[in-house]
C-alpha cells in the first residue's frame, strides 16, 4: 500500500513474528522532509610526493574501484500527539529500533533496502505535536530486495528499471553459459554445486578455468561489477549461484 507520507519500512531480520514497523502505520511518525540515506564517504588514501607536487592517489590501488565507508546520519519524523499515549509509542519505537541492525526499505524506493544499525536519537515533546529523531549507521550499498536465489513476481516487478538475476538450481549437461549483468557493488558470488556419481564440475572466467567441489565454492577472482560478466560451466549436474546486487 503506498502513501504520500514517504513513510520507511524496518525489519527485523532475528524476529520471525511482529518483525516488521512501518513508520506511518504503526507509528504515525511523518517526515520532516523526504527521507533519504547520506551518500557514503570514499574511503580514500594519498602519499606525498617529496620534492614533488602535490599527492599521489593510492585509494583505488588494491582494488581498482572505489571503497566507501558506511553511510550515517539521522532522520526527523514529526508525531501528532492525538494518535495514542506519547509515552507508550516512545516505549514502543525504543524497544522495536533503539541500538539494534535492522533493514530499513523507503517507500520512495521499494526495490532496495538499507541494513545497518538505528537508534533513537532524541524525543521532543510540544503542546501539538513532538518531534523523534533516528539515527542510524547502515553498509554504504543499498541491497536488492531480490536476490539471484529468490523467487521472483510478477506484480511488483519494475519493468523499467528491474533486472532478473535468478540463478537457481541449473541444470548443466555439458555446458552452460551465465551472464551476470552489471551492478554497482561488487560481489564475489558464492557457486552452489551439486553432483551426483562421479560426475565433476569447472567454471571458467575471464580465460581461467576453475575446478569447482560439491557444496559451497568461493572464487576470490571472480567478482561481479559494473561489467557483465559471464561464468561458464562444464560438467554434469545442478549450479546455483548466489549474489546480491546493489547500488549506490
Amino acid at each position: 500500500m503506498q502513501h504520500v507520507d514517504h513513510s520507511i519500512t524496518f525489519i527485523d531480520p532475528l524476529k520471525t513474528t511482529g518483525g516488521t514497523k512501518n513508520t506511518w502505520d504503526d507509528w504515525h511518525l511523518i517526515p520532516t522532509s523526504r527521507p533519504v540515506f547520506n551518500p557514503p564517504e570514499m574511503k580514500t588514501m594519498t602519499v606525498d610526493i617529496p620534492g614533488g607536487y602535490g599527492a599521489l592517489d593510492m585509494s583505488e590501488a588494491l582494488t581498482g574501484y572505489p571503497l566507501y565507508k558506511n553511510r550515517t546520519g539521522d532522520i526527523e519524523f514529526a508525531v501528532h500527539n492525538d494518535f495514542g499515549n506519547w509515552a507508550d509509542r516512545y516505549s514502543e519505537i525504543m524497544n522495536f529500533i533503539h541500538g539494534k541492525n535492522m533493514k530499513a526499505i523507503l517507500e520512495d524506493d521499494p526495490d532496495y533496502y538499507y541494513y545497518g544499525r538505528f537508534s533513537v536519537n532524541e524525543w521532543k515533546s510540544g503542546s501539538w505535536y513532538s518531534k523523534i529523531t533516528l539515527e542510524y549507521d547502515v553498509k554504504p550499498f543499498k541491497l536488492d530486495q531480490i536476490s539471484s536465489t529468490d523467487e521472483w513476481l510478477w506484480d511488483p516487478f519494475n519493468f523499467e528499471t528491474g533486472i532478473i538475476r535468478y540463478a537457481k538450481g541449473i541444470s548443466v549437461e555439458g555446458s552452460y553459459t551465465l551472464k551476470i549483468l552489471s551492478m554497482r557493488i561488487h560481489v564475489c558470488p558464492t557457486i552452489d554445486v551439486s553432483l551426483t556419481g562421479n560426475n565433476t564440475m569447472k567454471v571458467s572466467y575471464a580465460g581461467t578455468t576453475y575446478n569447482l567441489s560439491n557444496g559451497k565454492n568461493v572464487i576470490p577472482a571472480i567478482v561481479t561489477g559494473e561489467k557483465d560478466i559471464s561464468l561458464v560451466f562444464t560438467g554434469t549436474g545442478k549450479v546455483t549461484v548466489d549474489y546480491r546486487g546493489g547500488s549506490l
